[in-house]
């Protein structure tokens, strides 16, 4: 985060999140912590593509309208088009979904109509993070969840890999992330995968003069082609967007763009931009730096446009509202 000190940091955020605490749960549902935990663990040790998942889902979520679980909600014939059917959210991982469900399912036998989805989703992805290798950092709890879910609300606020650095850059500053968090929450592709059609055009006829994005190295290319050559007849195909150490949560994202080892558009440009390059040698160099800087975003991405107090709801399922929308 932007702001070293945790007062200045404090009065910066909206009025909102100073109702959020870490004991939130203290006296209401004392094991929520270990619940979320053990569910994480599991599912994590069983499933390795959840830690960069939920760490998606929650990015999607939160940057859209606020961290308010609206993402988890599934469209119906009161709702037919809910946030989860945008375009841009049809290739979240189901295993993200899935654990969401499993500590809900949990919380709800041991404190039933207590903890919010919302809180749910924050802290989940949070300890994944630190389970795959990641920093600690606090997640303030208390989030209703939204009572509103609207698919067309998402292309608006999500960047995609095929924007200038003008453009992606504009998607942060005006939820009010600056360059330096931008840079740092982009950290998150250390782990995951990305699916062959997101960067097809960056190996095969990328150009009149050049078949491949010269941006990428040759020896990547040649590798993306071995792993995409069916992508056309299986959507699932997809490749580590860390090929060196694609499950461990570390700086070497940003060793890699360096290197020309980027999987997407704007891995690349990232490198090379005047006002993103130093922060991506920073974090190339000094992982400590990255995990402070990535540590702080989150921080303040996790309470970002959050609703307490009646301008939400508790909801007993997260993939539905409590009551029939209007």
């Amino acid at each position: 985060m932007a702001f070293p000190i945790l007062f200045l940091l404090f009065i910066s955020l909206p009025f909102s999140s100073a109702k959020l605490n870490v004991d939130y749960y203290k006296n209401t549902c004392p094991d929520f912590e270990k619940i979320v935990r053990e569910n994480v663990f599991t599912k994590q040790s069983a499933s390795v593509a959840t830690a960069p998942g939920l760490l998606r889902l929650f990015f999607h979520d939160c940057i859209t309208d606020g961290c308010d679980a609206s993402l988890l909600i599934t469209s119906n014939a009161y709702n037919p088009h809910a946030e989860r059917d945008a375009d841009l959210n049809l290739s979240l991982s189901g295993d993200a979904f899935d654990i969401i469900v499993k500590i809900k399912n949990a919380l709800e036998l041991a404190c039933p109509g207590v903890v919010s989805c919302s809180d749910i989703v924050a802290q989940a992805t949070r300890d994944l993070v630190k389970m795959v290798g990641g920093p600690f950092y606090p997640v303030r709890l208390g989030r209703k969840d939204s009572t509103e879910s609207d698919a067309a609300r998402v292309s608006a606020s999500l960047p995609t890999p095929s924007m200038t650095m003008d453009q992606i850059i504009e998607k942060f500053t005006s939820k009010g992330f600056t360059v330096k968090e931008m840079v740092a929450l982009t950290g998150a592709h250390t782990i995951g995968f990305t699916h062959c059609k997101e960067f097809i055009h960056r190996i095969y006829n990328f150009s009149k003069t050049s078949d491949a994005d010269p941006m990428m190295h040759p020896k990547l290319v040649q590798g993306l082609r071995s792993v995409c050559q069916n992508y056309t007849k299986d959507s699932s195909m997809a490749a580590f967007n860390d090929v060196r150490s694609p499950g461990k949560f570390d700086n070497a994202y940003y060793q890699n763009v360096i290197k020309g080892l980027g999987l997407l558009t704007s891995d690349s440009i990232l490198a090379v931009d005047p006002r993103t390059k130093p922060l991506v040698e920073l974090y190339a160099n000094d992982q400590q730096a990255f995990f402070k800087d990535f540590a702080d975003a989150m921080e303040k991405l996790s309470v970002f446009r959050v609703k307490t107090g009646d301008k939400g709801e508790v909801r007993n399922r997260c993939d539905q509202f409590n009551s029939i929308p209007a």
